[in-house]
């Protein structure tokens, strides 16, 4: 890779954080930015900083977006993007560039356009993952069990989320079954999943009357509803529609 191509990490970083377009649309899977640049990370990675971005970094228990990176003046240029993290406000594309010609970093200038392409199977797994996660809250208090919501892992390797509380150990395998059939009937009735940056009392009150700890009184964090169930703060990407979940298993671990 020609040296010229690297720029100084601390050049590269700018002091506005990176807009995040899935915050407004969550199915958005193609757009455009202004690139701003990049440089080759600790880990001897290359690394490509946007102003704006679709891509989903690695966080709130969801896996990172892939996809690619276009230059609307260079046809041949294409940034494959293999890992995406968000380090105090701004998002890392992690990649390599694909099969493009000689002198194409003439091109890469500050301000210039590119295109973003996310990969829509992956994006839409990750999705169905996690809003099942949600979906499991909400069916943890319609069967009655008083259980704290903690950690949430939605990767296709074994999605899970933990709970703060107990299930008497007689009762277990009736709460399983009615979880599970609990989530399987939410799924076959649908209902839209929506998402907003509200105010703390708004997303209070769309939370079901209380926030976690977690969130600083006076922010205005991003809740996530599905359908007419209670909201939760959420950075992540969802569904459209509980529906698209399809089905689930549910097992209760100790």
């Amino acid at each position: 890779m020609p040296n010229q191509l690297i720029e100084d990490p601390v050049m590269a970083m700018d002091p506005h954080p990176t807009k995040l377009e899935y915050y407004d649309n969550m199915w958005k899977l193609q757009s455009h930015s202004t690139f701003l640049s990049y440089f080759q990370g600790e880990d001897g990675r290359l690394v490509m900083v946007l102003d704006s971005t679709i891509f989903h970094p690695q966080g709130g228990g969801q896996p990172f977006d892939t996809g690619v990176i276009t230059l609307s003046t260079d046809h041949d240029f294409k940034f494959a993007v293999n890992d995406v993290r968000s380090k105090d406000g701004i998002v890392f594309h992690y990649g390599f560039f694909e099969n493009t010609r000689e002198g194409f970093e003439s091109t890469l200038k500050k301000g210039v356009q590119v295109g973003l392409f996310v990969d829509a199977l992956r994006r839409k797994l990750n999705s169905r993952l996690h809003s099942a996660g949600h979906l499991l809250d909400v069916c943890v208090r319609n069967v009655g069990l008083s259980l704290v919501p903690g950690k949430g892992y939605h990767f296709p390797d074994g999605p899970y989320v933990e709970y703060k509380g107990s299930v008497p150990q007689n009762d277990m395998q009736n709460k399983q079954v009615e979880l599970e059939l609990e989530a399987n009937k939410l799924i076959a009735k649908g209902g839209k999943v929506s998402a907003a940056i509200v105010s703390y009392e708004e997303a209070s009150e769309l939370c079901g009357g209380c926030l976690p700890d977690y969130i600083p009184k006076g922010s205005s964090p991003r809740i996530v509803k599905l359908g007419d169930h209670p909201g939760c703060p959420c950075g992540g990407t969802h569904v459209s529609d509980i529906s698209e979940i399809r089905s689930m298993k549910v097992l209760i671990l100790i």
